[in-house]
């Protein structure tokens, strides 16, 4: 990428982050985006084709380290009280980027979508400490990754209206609790 491109591409991130990140959330007009990084409509498109596209650039950091968080806790820590860390850094990463739950819930199940290789990987990572909590006997037999996904994705959407935000630690417990056999011991420890 030449200098100058690399420069625009900067500016550009820097401020989709304040724009859609700290003041409207994922409905920020790209329109808007490119009037305030005073670039042209077409340049912004250029780098970053779809709102999902500038989306995934913003987030790829923080997707990665969730992932990679999801990994330490496979091998760091017991299965249920891994499979609560997990919840708790999920509900932590959607409390930090308002409206991103939903479009990350839209792009899962779209390949083409640029958020959907991210959405993989995290789905992934909930699947694999839900089958070993569920393999030491501490979660559910009945649930899925589908079912753990779909419940983050949920409490996640509900802490994006401001009703529902100052309760998200104890919404936290409850889904837990239901996804545990013996939640008391697990979320207890790890109850934010």
């Amino acid at each position: 990428m030449r200098a100058d491109a690399k420069k625009n591409y900067d500016h550009i991130l820097a401020v989709a982050r304040e724009v859609l990140i700290e003041e409207h959330g994922v409905d920020a007009s790209m329109r808007d985006i490119a009037r305030r990084a005073d670039v042209g409509l077409a340049t912004l498109l250029r780098h970053f084709p779809t709102r999902e596209a500038l989306f995934e650039a913003l987030l790829c950091t923080n997707l990665d380290a969730l992932t990679q968080k999801a990994a330490e806790l496979e091998t760091s820590s017991a299965p249920g009280e891994a499979l609560v860390s997990w919840f708790h850094e999920w509900m932590a990463f959607a409390r930090s980027y308002r409206g991103v739950v939903a479009l990350m819930a839209t792009a899962h199940t779209n390949p083409d979508s640029a958020l959907y290789a991210s959405c993989a990987a995290v789905h992934s990572a909930s699947a694999r400490l839900l089958a070993r909590a569920q393999a030491e006997g501490t979660a559910r037999a009945d649930m899925t990754g589908d079912d753990l996904f779909g419940l983050m994705a949920a409490l996640g959407w509900l802490i994006d209206l401001p009703s529902f935000a100052p309760r998200v630690g104890h919404l936290s417990r409850l889904v837990t609790s239901a996804i545990l056999k013996n939640p008391s011991r697990n979320d207890a420890k790890t109850a934010t």
